[in-house]
């Protein structure tokens, strides 16, 4: 994970902004106080960058992950258009109560960068249906040559994308967080389609700390500095998901990211436990070796 990498994490400021005014009126429509879904986890789950996670004897990755964390941030299907058959193997090999979140591949969002790429959606899309019921939350992660000017290509996309597959986009260009112009009109476009506003903590990008959710969901790409600072960090997020759970949160999705990957197991560890105290819920704490 190089996206957001500093060299001295202790010299930046980690505190988290104020919400915008709109989080808490979007919240203010649902019931406080109650969960519907609540999924965290990792990006990956592979033994190479998860070293010392897998128990001596671990054949099966994939499966052995899905008993400790209830999803993954599934990148595997950024690099290619894979199949339905394959989502449906993954699908098998993980315990019933798991879900994946995909990210779309990089031939549409990268490469086509949205444009003509209706049919390469809907191959996707129909694929994604192999995982059934395991099928979380898609997202829509933009490369930095994805400007603003640009903005016309997102609604023709947003309007091709099946409404029951729930989908969230990160905008990764700064010019997109610097204009409030720009951002409350790529915000109205969020809302017309119910798009979730994907937040990214890092420690280089604080700007992508918008505090602006667009509807019940807060889908948070966490990437941690491998610093001691990682875990004060995560204290203050539950700080602010208790707030947004006392508004109307009904949805969490919240992915744990490190510099160096095979810590972030017992990082996400440290998460669902203080999680589970805070809000009495019952999420497995993952071992960590």
């Amino acid at each position: 994970m190089k996206f957001g990498r500093v060299d001295h994490p202790e010299a930046i400021d980690f505190s988290l902004p104020k919400d915008q005014e709109q989080t808490h009126n979007i919240l203010h429509k649902f019931e406080p106080n109650s969960w519907n879904d609540v999924r965290i986890g990792c990006a990956k789950w592979n033994k190479k960058d998860l070293k010392g996670f897998y128990p001596k004897g671990a054949k099966e990755e994939l499966t052995y992950y899905s008993t400790q964390f209830n999803s993954i941030e599934l990148n595997a299907s950024f690099y290619r258009m894979w199949p339905f058959e394959q989502f449906e193997k993954w699908k098998e090999k993980t315990v019933e109560n798991f879900k994946f979140f995909p990210k779309v591949p990089r031939l549409i969002s990268h490469l086509k960068r949205l444009q003509d790429s209706d049919d390469l959606v809907t191959d996707f899309t129909a694929n994604l249906t192999g995982l059934e019921h395991k099928l979380g939350m898609v997202f829509l992660q933009m490369p930095d040559n994805f400007l603003p000017k640009d903005m016309d290509r997102l609604t023709p996309f947003f309007e091709k994308w099946p409404d029951e597959i729930p989908l969230s986009i990160e905008v990764r260009n700064e010019n997109w967080f610097k204009d409030k112009a720009v951002e409350d009109d790529f915000n109205a476009i969020l809302l017309k389609y119910n798009v979730c506003n994907l937040i990214t903590d890092s420690a280089g990008r604080r700007d992508l700390l918008h505090m602006r959710l667009t509807n019940q969901t807060a889908f948070i790409r966490y990437n941690g500095a491998n610093h001691s600072s990682d875990y004060d960090r995560l204290d203050d997020w539950l700080d602010r998901i208790e707030e947004w759970y006392g508004h109307g949160l009904k949805n969490l999705y919240f992915f744990i990211h490190q510099n160096i990957e095979e810590s972030s197991p017992l990082l996400s560890a440290y998460f669902i436990e203080k999680f589970n105290k805070r809000f009495s819920t019952q999420i497995a704490i993952p071992k960590t070796l």
